[in-house]
């Protein structure tokens, strides 16, 4: 497995952006998936976007996709979540998580959450 560390959360207004960084164990061996999920208060932890290895193929849920942007720096082990236009739905524990392919079922590393606030 690999060791996640998500950074980059905090309190903002409605509309703002943000940008959640996830840095994966510099131990990490071999190739792996990078996503992001959320868990809103109440509400059960959800899917938010997922990157392959190479960062060329990304997924989004429906609810995101056009304004949250996924993307890994040229190193590969650290992975970003651009968040533009924030609104108050937003608001959540944001979990960066790691497995062997893009699929959620295959995700089984995770990080301990950084919480975004969204004020309105």
């Amino acid at each position: 497995q690999v060791q996640l560390v998500e950074s980059g959360g905090g309190l903002v207004q409605a509309g703002d952006s943000l940008r959640l960084s996830c840095a994966a164990s510099r131990r990490a061996q071999g190739s792996y998936a990078m996503g992001w999920f959320r868990q809103a208060p109440g509400m059960e932890r959800e899917f938010v976007a997922a990157v392959n290895w190479g960062g060329t193929r990304t997924s989004y849920a429906d609810s995101v996709k056009d304004r949250f942007t996924i993307f890994r720096a040229p190193a590969k082990d650290t992975m970003f979540l651009q968040i533009d236009s924030l609104k108050p739905e937003d608001t959540g524990v944001y979990y960066c998580a790691a497995g062997r392919s893009m699929a959620i079922r295959d995700f089984n590393s995770w990080g301990q959450g950084t919480q975004v606030t969204v004020s309105s």
